[in-house]
């Protein structure tokens, strides 16, 4: 049990992470009436999305940290980043899209971390479930 939990904590993260970005924001700018009401309601789903993958960056290293003394350093480094990315997008990219500051620029830039978040949730979950076979 307390060996798969850390493959737990990322698949939970990396559906999050899927879910939000592939399927729910797109939904919303789909079916709402207006595009701000739209990227309101999006921008407190991703200050959401940003506590869900701080806490399951945190779980995830404390569970690993319990598993080994050692924690594989890849594993470690790429949940670390997607931490880091996320708290960038929330405290330097979303103020200053919902203050729409060079909106393309910063949702741009936006789209970017996001992408690189998943992606280093992405390799996080596909090493670890790698280290088990």
């Amino acid at each position: 049990m307390r060996e798969r939990l850390p493959i737990f904590i990322l698949a939970l993260w990396w559906g999050s992470l899927c879910a939000l970005g592939l399927w729910i924001v797109p939904l919303l700018f789909k079916h709402l009436p207006a595009a701000s009401l739209a990227g309101s309601l999006a921008a407190r789903l991703f200050t959401a999305q940003t506590w869900v993958g701080l806490l399951c960056g945190v779980l995830l290293l404390l569970s690993l940290r319990k598993l080994s003394p050692t924690p594989e350093p890849v594993v470690t480094g790429l949940v670390l980043a997607a931490m880091i990315l996320a708290l960038m997008s929330e405290v330097v990219v979303a103020p200053r899209i919902l203050a729409r500051e060079n909106l393309a620029f910063w949702h741009g830039l936006g789209s970017a971390i996001y992408l690189a978040q998943w992606g280093c949730v992405s390799l996080a979950f596909w090493r670890r479930i790698g280290l088990k076979n």
